[in-house]
């Protein structure tokens, strides 16, 4: 079912790769170029409009009230409202290292540092639909919480009675959501940028969604800071000889169900199991509710290549620079230094891509696409912005005075070398 390469034949991963993100997006970009200048110009009334024909709620007003989320608390299964405080705590635990200190620098009339303030308003997109991702809020939100984020809303799409279901209500509270709407898509892009009479706009907005939202997200951005322009999702797994098959066949199909898009593969110099997780993959595709959507993504974007070692197997895994990796080695730690560039690795069988998706506590919105050579998870930094802070006595301007004059005047910028001269005495 698998496609299965040699390590010489790797450009057709790539161009396969590559394929994913290769959409006519002009249909895309006219529709939600349309739905933001309606957003912009007519405010909530366009909200109404857009909540009825795409998600076929007729509401007036979008703010979920506190009853509801009180009444979501009351129905919530009690054992996953444990699960989801568990993950919210490991969450909160892990992004609470992240703070980023101010420093600063004395020294003879010289006082130099850096101030550290979180971005006041910050908008969070949670996907609605058929599924409902409560890890989504919960990773979007924690962060932002301890950066210090004051005024934190949500929106996500509601159902057709314009309700949104308990758990992503419940994962808010929990995770110090101040408000939340009830508008999904461009239209939700557009009420967080402009602001309307009912939703206040934001100066950042993160969070997923489909074609349209990233779409609309990369339209906003420079106008709003957004967090990343993410592409289908992926994992690419290392795995040698020990490595159980029918383990790393279902590692692969879990990342595969995500989307037809999302891209699975796995890196190995052993051809035998290459074979014997080509017939897993086979056997457990079967048994998955999803099983449509995995097999139209293995079958376009899922690949084995035959690598000559594990360490080349790295240096290709560095050349794909995946969203997810998994290191299904005897010794991950080995092999750990040899990976330069990837979203979140995973070390170990007892380590499977979903402990990052939900408990462990790291964060998983990440660079997907290659953009791990450059980018990187989303953190308590994306919600924090960064002043320098300056201060020169009269004795220390004077000091520095010629050196401030001479590089002024070998850009030819007098009037910068004049603001110098001006105060020298």
């Amino acid at each position: 079912m698998i496609r299965i390469f040699n390590e010489q034949d790797n450009s057709q991963v790539f161009n396969q790769l590559i394929k994913r993100t290769q959409f006519d997006f002009s249909t895309v970009n006219k529709t939600v170029e349309e739905v933001l200048n309606q957003v912009k110009n007519y405010k909530d009334e366009a909200l109404k409009k857009y909540t009825l024909a795409f998600d076929g709620a007729r509401l007036d007003t979008f703010l979920v009230t506190e009853q509801e989320i009180d009444d979501a608390f009351k129905r919530i299964d009690p054992k996953l409202l444990t699960y989801l405080t568990q993950a919210k705590d490991n969450i909160e635990a892990y992004h609470k290292l992240q703070m980023i200190k101010e420093i600063s620098i004395e020294k003879e009339g010289i006082s130099i540092s850096q101030r550290v303030r979180p971005i006041e308003s910050v908008g969070i997109y949670v996907p609605g639909g058929t599924a409902s991702y409560p890890s989504t809020v919960l990773m979007n939100a924690v962060p932002a919480k301890i950066a210090g984020v004051k005024n934190l809303i949500m929106t996500t799409p509601p159902n057709r009675d314009g309700k949104i279901k308990d758990v992503i209500l419940v994962a808010a509270k929990l995770a110090g959501v101040d408000k939340i709407y009830k508008v999904g898509g461009a239209q939700a892009i557009g009420a967080l940028t402009y602001g309307t009479d009912q939703i206040p706009k934001v100066n950042k907005i993160v969070g997923p969604g489909n074609l349209y939202v990233t779409m609309a997200k990369k339209m906003v951005s420079g106008y709003v800071g957004i967090d990343l322009v993410a592409g289908p999702s992926e994992v690419l797994i290392i795995a040698d000889e020990s490595a159980d098959p029918n383990e790393v066949a279902a590692d692969l199909l879990a990342q595969a169900e995500h989307d037809p898009y999302a891209a699975a593969l796995l890196l190995s110099p052993s051809r035998s199991l290459a074979n014997a997780v080509d017939l897993a993959i086979e056997s457990q595709i079967k048994t998955l509710s999803r099983a449509s959507i995995i097999e139209s993504s293995i079958t376009n974007f899922g690949a084995i290549i035959i690598t000559d070692s594990l360490t080349s197997a790295c240096k290709l895994a560095n050349e794909i620079a995946p969203e997810h990796l998994e290191l299904m080695v005897e010794n991950p730690l080995e092999y750990l230094d040899l990976i330069e560039s990837a979203g979140s690795i995973f070390l170990g069988r007892f380590t499977p891509e979903p402990v990052g998706d939900y408990i462990a506590g790291p964060n998983h919105t990440l660079p997907t696409s290659g953009t791990a050579k450059f980018a990187s998870p989303l953190g308590v930094y994306d919600f924090i912005k960064r002043s320098s802070v300056v201060y020169y006595t009269e004795k220390a301007l004077n000091d520095s005075a010629q050196s401030i004059i001479g590089l002024a005047e070998a850009e030819g910028l007098s009037a910068h070398a004049n603001a110098i001269k001006i105060r020298l005495k």
